[in-house]
């Protein structure tokens, strides 16, 4: 199913199940460039995707994962594609997407968007002022700015379905490819935290935390 968003060129096309059905690296990966949608009386909000961790499950001593299937984890257990939501520091939640099959833990932290459409509502829940173009960084770079941006909460959107366009969150593809991307070590934890799975666009203003440094590795658009 697609949705034509005002002030985006092109279609925005659902990501389907088998998208998320597989190692969370390569999800990763290829959830840059995507698109995050909240849609609801009629209106929307879309960010392109610019920066996301992946966490590898039980074995990955950064995930939540690692605790075994709990009933906090259970979601990421579950059926891929789903949102897991949490609360951090006792001030705001992180989106995340499950991946692999059902029964196999895994996901995907979607760290930083670009704002797309939508942005009044964004800073109206933010509280930010646009001034200017460099406000608008304020909107979405940082897991905790996205989600306040874009109301996600744990009781609204814990285990949404973000593959069904009958949600008012899911994600979808507008044609947008990923060309240069870097990957670094994962930001913000203290466990697991030398493991190269931090994906970001190289170059992309609304990319969070610290910049990413020559030596980091760089993908291909095929890697």
């Amino acid at each position: 199913m697609t949705a034509q968003l005002s002030g985006l060129p092109s279609p925005v096309r659902v990501l389907v199940r088998a998208f998320f059905a597989r190692n969370p690296r390569r999800v990763a990966r290829e959830l840059l460039g995507k698109v995050l949608v909240r849609q609801s009386s009629g209106r929307f909000l879309a960010g392109r995707i610019v920066e996301v961790e992946a966490y590898l499950g039980k074995n990955d001593l950064a995930a939540h994962s690692a605790a075994g299937n709990t009933a906090r984890t259970s979601v990421i257990f579950g059926p891929p594609g789903h949102a897991y939501v949490y609360f951090i520091y006792g001030n705001h939640y992180c989106l995340n997407v499950t991946c692999e099959r059902e029964g196999k833990a895994g996901c995907v932290l979607i760290r930083a968007l670009e704002p797309l459409t939508g942005l009044e509502e964004m800073a109206l829940a933010r509280g930010v002022v646009l001034a200017g173009p460099r406000d608008l960084r304020k909107l979405t770079s940082g897991p905790g700015r996205l989600a306040q941006a874009f109301g996600i909460t744990r009781t609204r959107d814990n285990a949404a379905d973000l593959t069904s366009v009958k949600n008012s969150l899911w994600i979808g593809d507008d044609g947008f490819r990923a060309r240069s991307v870097i990957l670094t070590p994962r930001i913000g934890i203290t466990k697991a935290a030398d493991l190269p799975l931090r994906y970001i666009l190289e170059n992309n203003l609304f990319v969070s935390g610290p910049k990413a440094r020559p030596t980091n590795l760089r993908l291909s658009s095929g890697a």
